[in-house]
């Protein structure tokens, strides 16, 4: 029988408040740059950035978010989560400011991933505090309403980069950040209570560094083949090393007394099968993200602004949906309202497959409701699965296990879907290339953005290469939907045989003193 008595921190509403805010910035930043890249990629309003260089500006930020994860929660769990989101949030900060004022695409890449490492420190440590401040009857409404923070907050990056690149040049979508940061800051300071793991492990020093070099290398990998095509053997040799170096990450965290990621964990039905749901879920979305922006404002013509909101549905959904996801599972079970989920933001991506360079705008926002809508029934249910599956003092591993592979599968999903759309289009463009100087040929087979930008050299011949791009992008754009949505559809097949039908009872707290410090 639970205890009548609730355990949770007297300020603990506040303090989720606070970690909202924190949180906000962090995720904001994985699509606002999404409305900004056809800005970064002109040469003369931008820095000129290829289509590659444009991939790795988002992958660099989540591959170091990603691969820092392990070791922020472990940190984080030893010397205290509060120091650890502070420390997160001033590097976020600084490394904005290197970001907006970056002068070619390679310095841009650097800072972003300073600002992934930020996140990365951040992140887990918003999740970790919420597990430990709020009493394990609250902790479902709680996480749900940090889920939709997340959702909220992928949704409104593209409005508010809109609006920014219709008033200020393309480094105001980082500049935006310091603001928030600094607010974000001095509200921990005064309210956040410190927690930390009474009994810490070592660090994995190994198991980190070989998690980073096997994703930076599969990733790697996979962007190349996309921007310079598949068939050259040194692109395979780099996939095939990113595997390798993964797998024997794998092997080693499994020997290891004190791993940064405990493969015995993913033994648990409860932990594994829905961080492979989340995983599965960020891999396609975010893919699709990364080109619905270039199918807005090239093909369709719509400035940032409007492209944002174009996107507006997808956070109202998140707003409408995901704070009544609890109470959702609490009535159907989580495996009913996962497989829900999944098959809704299935659907909404498979319509990608279909839509085209003259469909009604009205259809386009009509399935961006629908995959926000599924998207909020898919994070909290998974997200207190995880969670409730570990003990409070364990509660950084498990959020950064959880948010690692969903970082993960968001760099991958922007690296494969991506390098799929640019070999597509790349193909696409094939017959039309012939036709074009030579000089011109290179930038216009890149990307479609590279294709605009020649258009505006050739006078009567530009409306003939932006049809022909145009609708070599779209045929891109079919054939990656079509793989996002057949990846989710898989993701639901998985929620549909191993996830619980009902919701699992929180694993008991241990005896002992409590964990929270500066709980009174």
């Amino acid at each position: 029988m639970p205890p009548a008595e609730n355990t949770g921190h007297p300020r603990r509403w506040a303090i989720l408040g606070v970690l909202v805010v924190s949180l906000l910035v962090v995720v904001l930043d994985t699509t606002i740059l999404n409305v900004a890249l056809r800005t970064i990629a002109d040469p003369v309003h931008g820095l000129g950035a290829s289509h590659g260089e444009l991939e790795w500006s988002v992958n660099s930020y989540t591959l170091a978010f990603a691969g820092l994860l392990f070791t922020f929660g472990v940190l984080g769990d030893r010397a205290g989560r509060r120091r650890m989101l502070l420390i997160g949030l001033v590097l976020f900060g600084l490394a904005s400011l290197a970001s907006a004022y970056a002068q070619n695409p390679t310095q841009l890449i650097a800072a972003r991933a300073l600002m992934g490492a930020g996140g990365a420190a951040v992140m887990p440590a918003t999740l970790s505090i919420i597990s430990n401040v709020f009493d394990p009857r609250e902790r479902a409404r709680a996480i749900g309403i940090w889920a939709g923070a997340v959702g909220l907050a992928m949704a409104i990056g593209p409005i508010l980069g809109g609006l920014l690149l219709e008033h200020f040049w393309w480094g105001s979508v980082f500049l935006i950040n310091v603001p928030v940061i600094g607010l974000g800051i001095v509200l921990v300071a005064l309210l956040v209570p410190e927690s930390r793991d009474p009994n810490p492990g070592r660090v994995d020093v190994v198991g980190v560094l070989l998690s980073v070099v096997g994703l930076v290398t599969l990733t790697y990998g996979i962007i190349d083949g996309g921007e310079h095509g598949f068939g050259r053997p040194v692109v395979w040799a780099t996939i095939v090393a990113g595997i390798v170096v993964l797998a024997s990450f794998v092997a080693f965290e499994r020997r290891s007394s004190h791993p940064a990621l405990d493969v015995r964990l993913f033994r648990e039905p409860r932990f594994a099968v829905p961080v492979a749901l989340i995983g599965l879920v960020f891999f396609a979305a975010m893919g699709v993200m990364f080109f619905s922006s270039f199918y807005l404002q090239m093909v369709r013509g719509y400035s940032p602004l409007q492209t944002g909101l174009i996107f507006l549905p997808f956070a109202v959904a998140q707003l409408v949906f995901a704070p009544t996801s609890a109470s959702m599972v609490r009535r159907y079970g989580p495996r009913a309202v996962s497989v829900v989920g999944l098959l809704l933001a299935a659907v909404s991506l498979a319509a990608f497959a279909f839509i085209d360079a003259v469909t009604p705008i009205w259809v386009v926002l009509v399935f961006f409701f629908i995959q926000g809508a599924g998207m909020a029934n898919i994070m909290p249910p998974a997200t207190e699965s995880i969670m409730s599956s570990l003990p409070r003092e364990k509660a950084g591993v498990g959020s950064a296990v959880s948010n690692t592979i969903r970082q993960t599968a968001a760099a991958l999903g922007v690296a494969v879907l991506g390098s799929v759309l640019a070999a597509g289009y790349r193909n696409g463009m094939a017959p039309t290339l012939e036709e074009l100087p030579p000089g011109a040929r290179e930038s216009a087979g890149e990307s479609i953005a590279g294709a605009y930008a020649v258009a505006g050299q050739l006078g009567p011949a530009a409306p003939q290469l932006i049809t022909a791009a145009n609708d070599a992008f779209v045929s891109a754009m079919h054939v990656s939907a079509a793989l996002a949505a057949v990846i989710t559809v898989g993701g639901a097949l998985v929620a549909l045989r191993w996830m619980p039908a009902r919701p699992g009872a929180a694993v008991p707290d241990p005896v002992g003193e409590p964990e929270l410090a500066g709980a009174a």
